[in-house]
């Protein structure tokens, strides 16, 4: 009796845990669970796998596939454990009689769960065939929330990922906020650049929102390897940072740009250091100095196209923005394993949609 009491507390706290993980909208808390611990053992695995390869295809294919591969382990640790606990209920109230065998009982106790039906074994007793049916509702139940889960998890990606391929055209392949101010200045598009960091600040949301739900997401890699999450917020939060920092025009298409700038720098920050303290990556202590020299003139010329002037007081204001979200930014990207995008575009390569597979040789 005393398994089965084991079992039936087993299961209540994988369900409920299961529970939590899909069903149940987050909050700002670490809470201590087993798909929180399970995923922070995984990736520490994982992590120290990533470590002694080197740079190359397959660091970055063991990285793209640790997201889908932690999700996928999950589930089958989640079953694995939720038929092995029904076992012991079986066992320890002998649903196959005096003296039933322990890998029979978790062999019926598999089929019951997946509901397969193949009959060759039963319970012989009243209390066995009900928990027989229990466990098949449990499981009937467990496989289809898992199967919805899924597609939620994939839509929320598609969504992110529709915003990353959008700026591309913008802000560069390896998104800049150099690259995204100039493209804008050189056109004289000014409203536009509101417009764009307009849709940030509601991808930056989606992203919250997503993130606190389902942060193993956070570790699921863009298509494309100049691309990623991690960059393409932080080209939108120097972005924005350099707008507040700046002394602008006084005209209302300025005025506006300067309040968009301050929601979508506002949102934008407040994924970052949530996710952060989700995740237990603390803030980088010295975060190491993104603005070069050769970045800090690349941004005055870029500036100079819209008369806009980074002073040595518009310098200070800027530090003082950075100091905001950089420390949290160096952390994720060095606990995941992103790279920090720099200030300006460091080469003249093509963004991605002005080519494709065909003209990269190696691929064929």
């Amino acid at each position: 009796m005393i398994l089965a009491i084991l079992g039936a507390a087993i299961v209540v706290l994988v369900l409920w845990d299961a529970f939590q993980a899909i069903v149940v909208p987050k909050t700002v808390s670490r809470q201590i669970s087993i798909s929180s611990m399970y995923a922070m053992a995984v990736w520490r695995v994982w992590h120290g796998l990533v470590d002694r390869l080197p740079e190359g295809r397959a660091r970055h294919a063991l990285l793209v596939s640790f997201g889908p591969m932690a999700l996928l382990f999950l589930f089958v640790a989640w079953s694995g454990v939720l038929v092995a606990s029904f076992a012991l209920i079986l066992f320890g109230v002998q649903a196959l009689g005096p003296g039933g065998d322990f890998l029979e009982v978790l062999y019926m106790s598999g089929v019951t769960f997946f509901t397969l039906g193949f009959g060759d074994v039963v319970p012989q007793t009243g209390l066995g065939r009900f928990l027989t049916v229990v466990e098949a509702g449990t499981g009937f139940g467990f496989l289809a929330v898992v199967i919805g889960y899924v597609p939620t998890l994939y839509q929320s990606f598609s969504r992110r990922e529709r915003f990353i391929v959008l700026l591309d055209s913008r802000a560069g392949s390896d998104p800049s906020a150099c690259e995204l101010l100039r493209r804008h200045f050189t056109l004289g598009t000014i409203g536009q650049l509101a417009e764009t960091l307009l849709s940030a600040e509601v991808w930056a949301a989606e992203q919250l929102e997503v993130y606190l739900s389902h942060p193993i997401l956070a570790y699921y890699r863009s298509q494309h390897d100049s691309q990623s999450w991690l960059k393409t917020i932080t080209a939108i939060l120097d972005a924005c940072a350099l707008i507040l920092a700046c002394k602008l025009p006084e005209d209302e298409a300025h005025r506006n740009l300067r309040f968009q700038a301050q929601a979508t720098f506002a949102m934008s920050r407040h994924v970052i250091v949530d996710l952060a303290y989700l995740l237990g990556d603390a803030p980088a202590k010295k975060p190491f100095g993104r603005l070069a020299p050769a970045d800090l003139e690349a941004l005055r010329e870029t500036l100079a196209l819209a008369q806009w002037d980074l002073d040595q007081e518009a310098l200070q204001r800027l530090e003082r923005f950075t100091a905001l979200y950089e420390p949290y930014l160096v952390g994720l990207a060095i606990e995941m394993h992103f790279s920090v995008p720099a200030w300006r575009r460091l080469d003249e390569e093509p963004d991605n949609w002005e080519r494709t597979a065909w003209d990269d040789a190696p691929h064929f």
